[in-house]
């Protein structure tokens, strides 16, 4: 059979598969078992009654691999015979889905690309008083391939790129490239279909909406098993930023929302643009609800609407929570958040714990979001920190500016430190030591992780650079640098999560040099080396106390897997930890400390029971620690 060319077949928006000779897809009148005896009934006599349940014909099917599950859940002979009410079907109607299903399974095999698949009824026994035994046999002959792909796009898309824009020659290559049948591929109904699903859905995310398929078609030669494909995409309009209309907006100003969008007008709407101005608007926190969306009207395309509902969030805040860690102890925590102070764009956060090992105060007054996703900030703390061998007082003072990019956060800073360090014992605190600090330091958090509550792949990395000034009431005034990392990685293997982590600081500066303790490193307790108390990991004092360090080393290694199916939230852990803080190099041996451990992977966040022996100290101890550390 002669085909027209290409440019003059006029296709439908889904065309059915053509079908080049029968192939087996008639099924032989021999194939066809005959009917039961009560199906051969003469239409004068009365109708049977009802068989019971227990005459439900019996199925049993020949097929290989994947083709036996694909029979016995898509035939409906197999469906009517997991019917609650299977035993009230009549024996014609038994006959007639037995001699139905040999062609069905030679229409299913085909959605698995077996154009050729011969089914019979092999085995046909019982009958009577006994329920009847079906056995249905497939031989699915050889699998079709993808012989020629004739793939076009027109509208807008085709326009574009032929007068040379390179975003849209781009797309149409990414397209090309990305085409899920090539030649010589296995063709199956599953894969055509999502080959088809995944050109509409790269065309409709790239700003072209209203895509669709202006024609496909599928033609099966099953005498050289060879199958050719047609799909032409219309693109339909791009569409192109105009005006921004916000609702919900009852104390923030519409233009400093319309501002953080970054799509400029006339700009293409993808749906990554779409989405970016979202997540910028729920990163503000001013608001409990944002959806962004675009007035699908291709009438409008040119100029289509961006849509944003907002609800926003209460403008004042108080939260209050009673908790426990090995780290403080028993604890209880408040804080406020205002998010207009005196009517003006700031943010004013005042956070306040009390626990019994660690007494503290953090606030901050932030400017709102701009449209380089940047806040200006002004924050403070105070912060009462105690271990069974010293407290530390610490002061911040820090005025600097944070940079939200969705790939990267960074902070640059100027802060002033100081601290107020005393060895203890029990409630008496001796040698006591002031040191304070100015510096000018920067961080950055880079985040790739399948999610930011609960990752189970992708990684975290912090990095802090700072130098300074440093002055003490025992040490001598001088320079210093600092430097820190933390890398966590999540990667999973088979059925199992493991985590890794990596942890360096440096403070460098003269013998005589201390910076406050707040500048300095220890190691010990949750989130660091498991098996040691809170900060303990840390170089010893002359009197017996503990010191921070100006050097960092800790690792971490654990694998967990769901302990149930039933409970695929609940898992168990192994792991191992090692670290220390030390001022030199040659007393930074790693402390060692292993266990096992729950986790509940809970919808706000993972809390961790862990049982760890510390090696060097010959003991086990308890940690208890909710959320991540990034």
């Amino acid at each position: 059979m002669r085909r027209p060319p290409l440019s003059r077949v006029h296709f439908g928006s889904l065309l059915p598969i053509l079908l080049l000779g029968c192939g087996g897809l008639c099924a032989a009148a021999d194939d066809i078992p005959p009917p039961p005896p009560a199906a051969a009934a003469s239409a004068a006599e009365p109708a049977p009654p009802p068989a019971p349940a227990t005459q439900r014909p019996r199925l049993t099917v020949d097929a290989p691999g994947a083709l036996k599950s694909l029979l016995e859940s898509g035939l409906d002979l197999a469906r009517a015979i997991q019917l609650p009410d299977a035993g009230e079907l009549s024996d014609a109607e038994w006959s007639r889905l037995i001699a139905a299903a040999p062609a069905q399974a030679q229409e299913l095999a085909r959605t698995a690309g077996y154009f050729n698949a011969q089914a019979r009824i092999s085995q046909l026994e019982g009958g009577g008083t006994q329920p009847l035994r079906v056995t249905l046999t497939l031989e699915p002959g050889p699998a079709v391939h993808i012989g020629r792909v004739t793939l076009q796009i027109q509208g807008e898309l085709y326009d574009l790129a032929e007068e040379g824009d390179a975003p849209a020659q781009a797309l149409r290559q990414q397209i090309e490239q990305q085409w899920a049948l090539p030649v010589g591929a296995r063709f199956t109904q599953d894969t055509w279909d999502n080959a088809k699903t995944a050109v509409i859905g790269t065309l409709r995310s790239a700003g072209y909406a209203a895509a669709s398929w202006a024609g496909t078609a599928a033609e099966v030669d099953p005498d050289t098993q060879k199958v050719r494909l047609f799909v032409v995409a219309d693109s339909g309009p791009l569409y192109r930023a105009g005006t921004i209309e916000v609702t919900g907006l009852v104390r923030h100003d519409t233009a400093r929302i319309r501002d953080l969008s970054g799509i400029p007008p006339g700009t293409a709407l993808t749906e990554a643009k779409l989405q970016d101005y979202q997540e910028r608007l729920s990163k503000t926190g001013l608001f409990d609800q944002v959806s962004v969306s675009m007035d699908p009207d291709v009438e409008k395309a040119g100029q289509a609407r961006v849509l944003v509902q907002v609800r926003e969030t209460p403008l004042q805040t108080a939260t209050t929570a009673l908790g426990i860690s090995t780290a403080s102890g028993p604890r209880a925590s408040l804080e406020h958040v205002h998010r207009q102070v005196f009517g003006f764009p700031v943010t004013a956060t005042n956070k306040f714990v009390w626990g019994k090992n660690e007494q503290s105060w953090n606030g901050e007054v932030s400017s709102y979001l701009n449209q380089h996703l940047q806040r200006d900030l002004v924050g403070g703390q105070v912060d009462r920190q105690l271990t069974a061998d010293d407290m530390v007082l610490a002061q911040r003072l820090r005025i600097g500016r944070s940079t939200e990019h969705p790939v990267v956060e960074r902070l640059d800073y100027v802060e002033l430190d100081g601290s107020r360090e005393c060895t203890r014992e029990g409630a008496h605190f001796f040698n006591c030591e002031t040191l304070k600090a100015a510096s000018v330091a920067t961080n950055r958090t880079w985040r790739k992780v399948d999610s930011v509550l609960l990752p189970t792949s992708g990684y975290t990395l912090t990095a802090q650079f700072g130098t300074g000034l440093a002055d003490g009431s025992d040490t001598k005034r001088g320079a210093f640098a600092r430097a820190y990392g933390r890398l966590t990685a999540y990667w999973p293997v088979g059925g199992w999560y493991t985590q890794g982590r990596l942890e360096l600081g440096k403070v460098i500066m003269q013998p005589d040099v201390q910076v406050p303790d707040s500048l300095r490193f220890r190691a010990g307790g949750d989130n660091s080396v498991r098996g040691y108390a809170w900060r303990t990991l840390a170089p010893s004092t002359a009197d017996g106390g503990i010191t921070g360090g100006r050097m960092l080393f800790t690792t971490s290694l654990e694998v967990a897997h769901p302990l149930s199916e039933a409970l695929p939230s609940v898992w168990g852990a192994l792991f191992v930890d090692a670290g220390r803080a030390a001022d030199k190099i040659s007393e930074l041996n790693p402390a060692l400390g292993y266990g096992v451990g729950v986790r509940w992977r809970s919808p706000v966040g993972p809390l961790a029971v862990d049982w760890a022996w510390g090696q060097e100290v010959h003991r086990g101890r308890l940690h208890l620690n909710v959320g991540i550390a990034f």
